[in-house]
């Protein structure tokens, strides 16, 4: 599948990576996005999976998804829209994780108060863990993910005061 040959059975040029598509496609496994787009100089790779209906109504629905889980969701959900103005926000597609492995403490919680330069998550994006610090100095009014969950890139993820 390296080269492909045109109609007059002469190579067409076209050389595709199929590592690169392979390990994009595990990256979609992995954190749940349905699409991803990688651009290198004048090559664009865009791996999906999927259904065109399927993908339109899990981004359409966020809020209605995210009332619909268990009756803690709404609560951290509500003062979130007015704040996120305040709000460190994710600075790529990826999974997030809330501590640095399984079992260990949260980097961060509600109330804690933090410097700037302080871990607030981690956003795992291509099997690099990205730390994402605190901007400035205040106090956590609302961590606005779950634990392992698909981030996409500016989404909100934690509000500082």
């Amino acid at each position: 599948m390296a080269d492909t040959k045109g109609a007059s059975g002469q190579k067409s040029g076209m050389n595709v990576d199929t590592a690169l598509v392979r390990e994009l496609a595990e990256l979609l496994a992995e954190t749940g996005l349905t699409e991803i787009e990688v651009e290198d100089g004048t090559r664009k790779v865009r791996v999906s999976r999927g259904g065109s209906v399927a993908a339109p109504a899990m981004y359409a629905a966020p809020a209605a998804a995210a009332s619909s889980h268990a009756p803690a969701a709404p609560a951290p959900a509500a003062p979130a829209p007015a704040n996120n103005a305040n709000a460190v926000k994710s600075p790529m597609v990826g999974t997030v994780y809330l501590a640095a492995e399984p079992g260990a403490a949260n980097f961060v919680s509600v109330g804690q108060t933090v410097k700037a330069g302080d871990t607030l998550v981690i956003v795992e994006a291509m099997k690099v863990m990205n730390p994402i610090i605190a901007d400035r100095a205040g106090t956590v009014e609302a961590i606005l993910v779950e634990n392992a969950q698909p981030v996409e890139y500016d989404q909100p993820l934690v509000v500082i005061a």
